[in-house]
């Protein structure tokens, strides 16, 4: 890393909901985040969920977004990477995103090394014991198949059934979200000590969960968790020799 850098990490922006007020306002929220970084960034990290609902037609994509998509194509033209991961909301972003904004795109939790700190890197989604209802789901979205056969429902039913749906998962995971269970139930952190058995990481930094969470999970090994931007607007910085977390425009 450039001494004088850093690497960004943010995810769940879930833009979209709950109406076109609020996210319009989330969105333009994200934008002065990225307008505040970008002076000082090396990499920034998305880390999923960035759309409450995202799928890519072949000539079609969902309407809106157009400051942040804007932005991210800005500054990927300036020649910082960004990186972005699908998340379990907008799993169905395919080469549109990419090719339109420049960001690179990831699907699976991968590793990255910066000045001798070992990360893992991902959603979140899908890892960890328990939630097989969510697994075998995930496994009938990112089928072929299933894809094929979504994208020849007109858009406005297709989106807004997707919608619906969106807006029960979320209703349902309220009281989850907001408190943490033990390091005996939270998923990801479980999964974090079970990798480690395998080999050393130094960060775990995932989304998902909504909850900002920073836990030591082994000897020099942390679980970052980066929340959500609905409520905490929470975000990891890494300058090459620790990470922190903060929290954009709040108190």
């Amino acid at each position: 890393m450039n001494s004088d850098k850093k690497i960004y990490f943010a995810s769940d922006f879930h833009l979209g909901v709950p109406d076109k007020k609020s996210s319009l306002e989330r969105e333009k929220r994200i934008v002065r985040w990225l307008d505040q970084i970008k002076g000082s960034a090396e990499e920034i990290w998305l880390l999923g969920d960035l759309f409450d609902f995202w799928f890519e037609y072949k000539t079609v994509a969902p309407r809106g977004y157009v400051r942040f998509l804007g932005k991210l194509a800005e500054i990927t033209d300036s020649g910082i990477p960004i990186h972005v991961f699908t998340g379990n909301h907008d799993m169905w972003i395919f080469d549109y995103l990419p090719e339109a904004t420049g960001i690179t795109l990831h699907k699976e939790p991968l590793t990255r090394e910066w000045d001798n700190k070992k990360f893992l890197i991902g959603h979140g989604d899908g890892l960890g014991p328990g939630d097989h209802g969510y697994k075998f789901i995930k496994k009938v979205f990112a089928n072929k198949l299933c894809q094929w056969a979504f994208k020849w429902i007109h858009p406005d039913v297709g989106i807004g059934i997707a919608n619906f749906f969106s807006g029960r998962s979320r209703v349902a995971n309220d009281d989850y979200d907001k408190i943490y269970l033990g390091d005996d139930k939270e998923w990801l952190a479980i999964y974090a000590k079970e990798r480690l058995k395998e080999e050393h990481f130094d960060y775990f930094i995932f989304g998902h969960r909504h909850l900002p969470i920073d836990i030591e999970v082994g000897p020099n090994s942390r679980y970052i968790n980066l929340g959500e931007w609905i409520k905490y607007n929470t975000y990891a910085i890494f300058d090459g020799k620790s990470l922190t977390m903060k929290s954009f425009e709040s108190d």
